[in-house]
């Protein structure tokens, strides 16, 4: 979650106090390691044997889980920041785009599901992207009650991510099964965590839709007509 630094005072001496040091937050780090396991996921979708593809789904797992965890560290050693914040959606639209494009290039879910999703994403992020110029973190935008239950209430954030996790873990277990005999047990296990994944799916767009509307419309209700002083 977040890849700034925070300046750290040296301690006090004769000669005065030391220059300040910046000291890299381990959250970011933490950020940023699930770049590279969003890669070997990809290739493990495409290229790996069914066996090895369902090893794969707890390292998918895992990766999506550190998204929780950099929060969580962030908060307790009090490293939280705006650009961190940054960081933290942009690495979760990176995990959540090339696996919804992912799925539905091996035809585990209909092409709208990323087409939709792609949209919703490039349209909030560049309303989102004015207010943090103004030093605005992304989460806290919103002035009407409606718009922070939709944007920042734990009940949707924890919905969102939660169906999303299920349905990118149903998925790419479906897939690795699906990789079996034909007929054989684990290929219709397959076939029905498949159906469960889709519909899963299509409940995490719902989701990604309903909180982006409030960014949309704060957007134009705050930008609208607004000229840009020189």
């Amino acid at each position: 979650m977040r890849l700034d630094t925070i300046a750290a005072h040296g301690h006090h001496s004769r000669a005065g106090r030391c220059p300040i040091k910046e000291v890299p937050v381990l959250a970011n780090w933490i950020t940023l390691s699930r770049l590279p396991l969003l890669a070997i996921n990809v290739l493990v979708l495409f290229l790996a044997p069914p066996e090895v593809r369902l090893a794969g789904v707890v390292l998918l797992f895992v990766g999506l889980m550190l998204d929780t965890v950099d929060g969580v560290v962030a908060r307790k050693t009090q490293q939280t920041s705006l650009f961190g914040s940054v960081l933290d959606i942009a690495a979760d639209r990176t995990y959540e785009l090339v696996l919804w494009v992912s799925f539905a290039s091996l035809q585990l879910i209909p092409v709208a599901i990323p087409l939709i999703v792609i949209a919703r994403t490039t349209i909030t992020d560049a309303f989102r992207g004015i207010g943090v110029s103004q030093g605005a973190a992304p989460f806290s935008q919103h002035r009407t009650a409606l718009g922070k239950f939709l944007v920042g209430s734990t009940v949707m954030r924890v919905g969102y991510s939660v169906s999303k996790i299920a349905a990118f873990v149903l998925l790419a277990t479906a897939q690795a099964l699906g990789g079996f005999a034909a007929g054989s047990g684990r290929a219709v296990l397959g076939a029905r965590l498949l159906e469960a994944g889709q519909a899963v799916a299509w409940v995490a767009v719902g989701f990604c839709v309903l909180r982006g509307l409030p960014v949309v419309i704060h957007g134009f209700k705050e930008h609208w007509g607004v000229t840009v002083r020189h």
